[in-house]
């Protein structure tokens, strides 16, 4: 969804007056929808668990009477999501007539398309070409302009979260996210600890954690090795996104996996490192002179080198 922001943000750029409806699938946490995306003014959640609640969905999608809808396609060609399109009572329907040589099989339903080359462009592009179609476009500073809004809150947050795990010392701090959703993503938590201690050791840094509520499994394995090797440290665990963007803003440098995370850190403008397996840094790393990202040669994330985020790490810290 973050990476999404450029089609909304082109819409109300060409449309500012325009009302912006997301319709979303149901998930098994919540999706703090409104502080990920200023830009939309409601959002319906699709819930099939039953015909009922398929019949309110679609009675609650049809309330208004839609001009434009849109299906992105940026990730995958979704049946479902041309269908509920179609239904919205949308006028204009816009989508993908094929991408990247893979026709799309619900095209009918769209009658603004286009065939989209997409293999290795970013999804914040893609995202904006979708909506090219209709005249919406942004300049590169408007699109670096696109930020999490942190209010004086977030940023008291981050101060006292700061002032009370790291109290009195003027030392780096440097966070490190070893959870992510994919276990395809993860890094080997081995590997973690082996980078935080040549860090430590190198650096004498603060260390700080991040986590979510899936993470629970790496982040007792981690703490329990950091605790063995006498390496204090700090964890921010299950923080609001906004919270956890003001934390992020102050560190000195963070070391992901590729996750939801490191979007977030990307849009605060943190200096970073993200690890990449199977997925494409090309379409998904944030960018920016503060990114850096690791690429695994073989797609698995356990073949990214220890040695080579070590150096990397080196490198940006000595820049500072």
């Amino acid at each position: 969804m973050l990476c999404s922001l450029t089609l909304y943000k082109g819409l109300k750029k060409k449309f500012p007056n325009a009302g912006i409806t997301l319709v979303a699938a149901k998930t098994n946490y919540e999706i703090p929808f409104f502080d990920i995306n200023p830009f939309i003014d409601r959002v319906i959640v699709f819930d099939k668990s039953s015909v009922s609640s398929i019949i309110r969905f679609i009675r609650l999608l049809r309330s208004r009477k839609y001009e434009i809808g849109i299906v992105p396609s940026t990730i995958v060609l979704s049946r479902t999501s041309h269908i509920l399109n179609f239904i919205s009572g949308a006028k204009i329907r816009i989508g993908a007539t094929s991408i990247d040589g893979v026709r799309n099989p619900l095209a009918k339903l769209l009658n603004i398309k286009s065939d989209f080359l997409w293999r290795g462009v970013h999804q914040s592009v893609r995202n904006l070409q979708i909506i090219n179609q209709i005249g919406c476009d942004l300049s590169e500073e408007e699109i670096k302009s696109i930020k999490i809004n942190l209010s004086e809150h977030d940023y008291s947050f981050a101060d006292k979260f700061i002032k009370e795990n790291f109290t009195g010392s003027s030392k780096m701090i440097i966070a490190f996210h070893p959870g992510a959703g994919k276990s395809d993503n993860r890094w080997d938590k081995e590997n973690f600890v082996g980078l935080i201690k040549k860090l430590y050791d190198s650096f004498q840094i603060n260390i700080l954690i991040t986590s979510g509520w899936t993470d629970s499994e790496i982040l007792s394995s981690i703490s329990s090795a950091l605790e063995k090797l006498n390496i204090r440290f700090a964890v921010l665990n299950n923080a609001s996104l906004k919270e956890l963007a003001a934390v992020l803003s102050v560190v000195d440098l963070f070391i992901t996996n590729d996750t939801g995370t490191m979007h977030i850190a990307g849009y605060v403008n943190t200096k970073m490192i993200s690890l990449f397996g199977p997925t494409d840094p090309n379409e998904w790393a944030p960018t920016g002179i503060n990114n850096q990202y690791v690429k695994s040669p073989t797609d698995k994330i356990n073949d990214v080198s220890l040695q080579q985020v070590f150096l990397l790490a080196c490198k940006m810290l000595k820049q500072k």
